[in-house]
């Protein structure tokens, strides 16, 4: 395959160019290039700019951009699953219906209106790579993708539709309909350390020596607390509204797991799992210990 060709009109095709990769012609120098941007974001190395190699160098592109906007939104109590109302413990939490509101993009998830209740078995946790919630739905407005939640850096947590449509945001038709996602807000790379800083949030923690398909990652950014206090009332609720029960897959030392599930990802097993227990190109949530926190909602 001629490399330099198959980037060129993969440029032309998705709208890219070699200087996102700090380059500026189609040659050898960007085949490295890009090569070298997918070891370090954990994709196949083939110096190909394909659609996944794309989307995750715009996402991050899409990080940069300083579009923070405070908004005024109006608070709800209650999430919504196919038209019913569920309790959530939590002040800020804005329904897509609402002042301030974010909502997914028709078109971008499976509709269900008027059938009966989705079937609900797992919950999937995400990191969304973008400095905010709203520059998120954004990323996702424009790849014709959805998830459920997100979770701003203040503890904001925006319900995007109901549960009762599947969000496109776990990988495939398999995984994508009998789930529902969250992405928290988390830029990811400790670059981005300064800019929390500058507008306000303080320091995000540094994750170090995380864990996942059995390989060790870079030191990261990892959430603040009250992501994970907002992250825990959304579980309560959604457990309480669908039904998913209160666990998670653990490893044999009974911690939890840091590698993929297939029983969840193809099974029968329920519960709440972050995008690598299911997906096995995701890191996403590396590091959140999702069965310490789900044992803080038992105390």
């Amino acid at each position: 395959m001629d490399k330099h060709f198959y980037n060129e009109s993969s440029a032309e095709k998705l709208g890219w160019d070699p200087t996102w990769f700090g380059e500026r012609f189609y040659d050898d120098k960007l085949v490295r290039a890009i090569k070298k941007f997918q070891k370090a974001n954990r994709l196949s190395a083939d110096g190909l700019c394909g659609p996944t190699t794309f989307r995750v160098a715009w996402t991050q592109r899409q990080a940069n951009i300083d579009d923070y906007q405070p908004v005024d939104p109006r608070y709800s109590n209650y999430i919504v699953y196919n038209n019913d109302f569920t309790p959530i413990e939590w002040d800020k939490f804005v329904l897509w219906s609402e002042r301030g509101g974010l909502k997914a993009r028709k078109g971008s998830y499976y509709d269900y209106t008027g059938r009966p209740k989705r079937a609900i078995r797992y919950f999937v946790n995400h990191w969304d790579v973008c400095l905010s919630s709203h520059s998120c739905q954004s990323v996702l407005d424009k790849r014709g993708i959805s998830v459920h939640f997100l979770i701003d850096n203040d503890g904001t947590i925006y319900q995007t539709l109901d549960l009762q449509h599947a969000g496109f945001h776990v990988g495939s038709e398999r995984t994508n309909r009998p789930s529902v996602g969250v992405e928290i807000s988390n830029a990811y790379y400790p670059k981005y350390q300064s800019t929390y800083v500058k507008r306000g949030f303080g320091e995000r923690p540094l994750v170090e020596g995380a864990r996942v398909h059995f390989s060790e990652l870079d030191p990261f950014l990892g959430f603040y607390d009250v992501q994970l206090e907002a992250l825990k009332a959304l579980w309560k609720s959604v457990h309480l509204a669908t039904g998913v029960p209160l666990e998670t897959p653990l490893n044999q030392f009974g911690k939890t797991s840091t590698v993929y599930e297939q029983d969840f990802a193809y099974g029968k097993r329920k519960g709440f799992v972050s995008h690598y227990h299911v997906n096995k190109k995701k890191i996403d949530c590396a590091g959140l210990d999702i069965k310490t926190l789900l044992e803080e909602l038992d105390s």
